[in-house]
């Protein structure tokens, strides 16, 4: 029996790019057939700072991709990053009415809806019910409760909340380029569709997306997603940091980073030389390739550290199995998986995208992963959450502008 072909778009709202991605869906297999990038304006971190910036550019990048494929994409699923974002495990119980009958998809939406049911500020949402476990009669490792019999169901679950305002601002954005905006995922969850095979899930694995402005971190035990996270410190932080230790540009500090920077200084030849341009006369000078390696081992050993103690004080490092996998654009460092296992004492692999067809010479990057990752949202099993359509999106956009009307006038 043939899997059935959907055609999906996506948009990854990043800190140095705008990327839209649009490719046929095929089970696991995705064949991209359109691709557009262009640098990014008006977003920080991830969030949006100028919406009339953030829809130019949408608007330019998804003509190109559509250009490259050959037809229209009107939804795009969109990854929501930012420190805004905040998660925390949750439980829900509910009875079931007859021990005669088994339990129902209704009886399982029931008791994620019961997990999700707790006070929450006005200014924040639920985007994701991510059930990790189900335990029926205190049977616990459930994945599937649906069809068996029990008295009493519960599901453990990982929520994820992100600020409505800046959900609202993204919206506003797609609806000024006239998109319409299909699903908001947490932008380490799409990457972590895009470069985690199921056997690390079930192992126990923390994937790290280290992009331009933050760092989006997931653990996953037992096939379940325990913890998730958004550090405002990425690949733009070592950038500025070379930028200040050899008195250049941002840009020529990027360009150095790129072609010759390197996570751990013992890696590189002493007799190793790179050629530095001064910020203000512009004159070119011989910089050891040390030193550079230096500049960006300390900014490189925090990062990683901070995640380490975090994840080592939840409890869940002992259940890492598969270890770490590191994806996004900074991921390509030289040596960063080398110092990641120094720092960790775990396994380190760089994620690059799976099951990719089509233009993969293009996408088959890290820094691609959340946008392709974006493109299997929907066939992901794990999605089963509160995850809001572009119906109810509008209708809360629309709700609130009125209600700020209403205040305004009064």
């Amino acid at each position: 029996m043939k899997s059935e072909i959907k055609l999906k778009a996506s948009i990854d709202l990043g800190t140095t790019k705008v990327s839209v991605m649009i490719g046929e869906v095929i089970g696991d297999h995705v064949r991209v057939i359109g691709v557009g990038v262009a640098p990014a304006e008006g977003l920080r971190q991830g969030v949006v700072v100028d919406i009339d910036q953030v829809a130019a550019v949408i608007e330019r990048v998804s003509r190109e991709a559509e250009q490259m494929a050959g037809l229209k994409a009107k939804t795009f699923n969109v990854g929501a990053a930012g420190e805004h974002i905040r998660s925390m495990n949750s439980r829900g119980v509910v009875s079931i009415p007859s021990l005669e009958e088994c339990i129902t998809e209704e009886d399982v939406s029931r008791c994620i809806r019961a997990a999700s049911k707790f006070s929450l500020p006005s200014d924040r949402e639920i985007i994701h019910t991510l059930p990790q476990e189900y335990i029926v009669d205190n049977q616990r490792g459930i994945r599937q409760p649906a069809g068996m019999y029990g008295a009493r169901l519960e599901a453990r679950v990982h929520v994820v909340t992100a600020s409505q305002p800046a959900l609202d601002n993204v919206a506003k954005a797609l609806e000024l380029a006239n998109a319409d905006l299909g699903e908001i995922v947490l932008e380490p969850l799409a990457s972590s569709y895009s470069v985690l095979a199921p056997d690390e899930r079930e192992m126990g694995v923390i994937l790290l997306d280290i992009g331009g402005g933050t760092t989006d971190v997931m653990v996953y035990v037992d096939g379940g997603v325990v913890a998730s996270g958004v550090i405002g410190l990425g690949g733009n932080n070592i950038t500025s940091d070379i930028a200040y230790g050899l008195r250049t540009s941002m840009q020529y500090a990027e360009d150095i980073k790129i072609a010759h920077g390197c996570a751990i200084t013992t890696m590189v030849a002493g007799e190793e030389s790179i050629e530095v341009s001064n910020i203000a006369t512009n004159e070119k000078r011989q910089v050891s390739r040390q030193v550079l390696a230096g500049i960006i081992e300390p900014r490189v050993e925090e990062l990683l550290s901070l995640i380490d103690r975090q994840v080592t004080a939840s409890g869940f490092k002992s259940s890492l199995g598969a270890g770490v996998v590191l994806t996004g654009g900074s991921a390509m460092l030289t040596g960063i998986c080398d110092l990641a296992e120094q720092v960790f004492h775990l396994p380190v692999r760089l994620g690059m995208p799976r099951d990719i067809g089509g233009l993969s010479e293009v996408v088959n990057h890290p820094r691609f992963a959340t946008g392709l990752g974006l493109l299997r949202a929907e066939s992901v099993e794990c999605v089963t959450g509160d995850i809001r359509t572009v119906s109810t999106r509008k209708l809360m956009h629309s709700f609130n502008q009125l209600k700020r009307a209403i205040a305004n006038f009064i």
